[in-house]
């Protein structure tokens, strides 16, 4: 059964669609009927640099802004971002989250070093982590580039939103000549919720 109210934030880093995930969501709501507003945030957001978007909809919006403690679900398309926002997080929500590691600038440049045993600490917040090799399945869908959607037909799944309505989004959200491996990385994640029964 679809939410009527949903706050979801995306996180990732610069190059990784956080920012076309949020269009395809807020496309699922207003076809499911309800209002929806994105608000994105950002520090650097040049390839590399942390990336996060809010999207809420529901029956009436009134703030495009999550709160900290406040969302149902965190996409996390890369672990160390959903380590940094994982206090965003109700305790009845979910992080989904593709198990890449991607080296921010500060640790490239030998300033920091990323954490060990990352998705550990991760899951050692007790929260409700789906963990997935989103970047394995948006390559088997035909582009490295596709994990965004993958995470996104996840959520559809878990949040039991028809198949189709949410390919609807996509054709209406993404280029023809990128259509068709998006469309298969949707149902990719999909079925990769489906498979897991949860």
């Amino acid at each position: 059964m679809v939410q009527n109210n949903l706050n979801i934030l995306i996180v990732g880093v610069g190059g990784q669609g956080t920012l076309l995930a949020s269009r395809i969501l807020g496309t699922i709501a207003l076809r499911l009927g309800l209002e929806c507003k994105l608000s994105e945030v950002h520090g650097m957001s040049q390839r590399g640099g942390s990336v996060v978007t809010h999207v809420k909809w529901g029956k009436e919006v009134f703030s495009p802004i999550v709160c900290q403690g406040d969302a149902d679900y965190i996409l996390s398309f890369e672990t160390l971002e959903a380590i940094r926002w994982s206090d965003f997080l109700k305790e009845s929500g979910y992080i989904i989250v593709s198990n890449q590691e991607i080296l921010p600038m500060p640790v490239i440049t030998g300033k920091e070093v990323y954490p060990k045993d990352a998705f550990k600490k991760l899951r050692d917040k007790n929260l409700n982590v789906i963990e997935i090799d989103g970047l394995k399945l948006a390559e088997l869908a035909g582009s490295s580039k596709a994990v965004n959607v993958v995470l996104i037909g996840m959520l559809c799944a878990k949040e039991k939103i028809e198949l189709d309505l949410a390919k609807e989004a996509i054709k209406h959200c993404v280029k023809e000549k990128n259509l068709e491996l998006n469309l298969i990385a949707l149902e990719l994640g999909y079925e990769a919720i489906e498979k897991r029964g949860i």
